[in-house]
């Protein structure tokens, strides 16, 4: 999914000590025009940049798209220096990308799209959708890697019963669950999972203790260690240290959560639009090709290559900010 803000701000992301919870709530983002789809954004943010390599993460749904000229439509945009997770509750999306792959997802189902160097694609819902309910997620590649060799993958976690949960893990593994660890390819140490309960049920899950982690409410109302309230929509952080995690549902209504986590990325990265860099020099020559060789046409055969089979322009980028874009060191 492309950041569609024309103003998107610097972020630098170079989180340091951190309290052992925040609670972290999302701000609405309008994707594309007046009819557009609105996402809930919960990273990044002023309070955290990162929870592991995650470094995005947008909640979305459930919408009713009948109703719309259409669904999501999201053009032809670029990546830079990250992977792409996208994660459906509801509804389908046709995915198309620069290296030729052409993959629906489905609820349940994994598209993971490693941009390295330099990557093009385009997100559309499908015209028998009608609601739209899922995630979209980004994780910084760290610096050995970020300029590896695009390339896609799609994967179909297997559900697992663990206690009163289902678990699905489609990013890492699970200490619990090493034998269900997912098989599509990262680059740091991660974790990607979706966890589901009945109303009134506890699962005490082990997790890995150099991990930070986020638990991202999608429906239902959570309890973190028998303290931390979570509601639909809100992100809980929890630092490193914990061996255990302990996840419980309210008693009038079933929880579905995303976990996400992974060790602290420890570098410091500029995200700016839909390219991640590190420094500003980087993020000005990735705009300029990317305006040149594919708003301009100028070369499909570039670095973010060419989207066969989208039906329209790829999307032009925003205007850099007046002021050099610096990271944190």
């Amino acid at each position: 999914m492309s950041n569609l803000e024309v103003e998107p701000a610097e972020l630098l992301c170079d989180d340091t000590a951190a309290p052992r919870f925040q609670l972290l709530e999302p701000r609405e983002v309008p994707l594309g025009g007046p009819r557009a789809m609105t996402v809930r954004r919960t990273l990044p943010q002023r309070a955290r940049s990162l929870i592991g390599a995650w470094c995005f993460l947008d909640h979305y749904g459930p919408d009713d798209i009948t109703e719309r000229d259409a669904g999501m439509v999201v053009p032809p945009h670029p990546h830079t220096g990250l992977q792409t997770v996208s994660w459906l509750f509801e509804g389908e999306i046709e995915h198309r990308d620069s290296t030729g792959a052409h993959q629906m997802v489905r609820p349940g189902e994994l598209n993971l799209m490693t941009a390295g160097s330099g990557i093009q694609h385009s997100e559309v819902s499908t015209p028998s959708t009608s609601r739209l309910h899922g995630a979209q997620l980004w994780v910084a590649l760290p610096d050995r890697d970020r300029h590896t060799t695009p390339f896609f993958e799609h994967t179909e976690p297997v559900p697992v019963r663990l206690g009163d949960a289902t678990v699905r893990v489609f990013v890492g593994e699970l200490p619990e669950l090493a034998d269900h660890a997912a098989t599509a390819r990262t680059f740091s140490p991660l974790l990607g999972a979706q966890l589901d309960l009945p109303a009134g049920a506890v699962v005490d899950l082990r997790v890995d203790p150099a991990f930070e982690h986020g638990v991202l409410v999608d429906s239902g109302h959570a309890t973190l260690d028998d303290v931390h309230e979570l509601g639909a929509t809100e992100l809980g952080y929890l630092a490193p240290g914990a061996e255990y995690v302990r996840i419980e549902a309210s008693a009038d209504a079933p929880l579905r959560i995303l976990l996400i986590g992974g060790t602290p990325l420890g570098e410091p990265i500029v995200m700016w639009w839909n390219f991640i860099g590190r420094d500003h020099d980087e993020i000005v020559a990735y705009r300029e090709r990317w305006q040149s060789d594919v708003i301009d046409d100028a070369d499909r055969a570039g670095r973010f290559g060419h989207v066969d089979g989208y039906d329209g322009p790829a999307l032009p980028a925003p205007a850099l900010p007046s002021i050099r874009l610096k990271p944190r060191e």
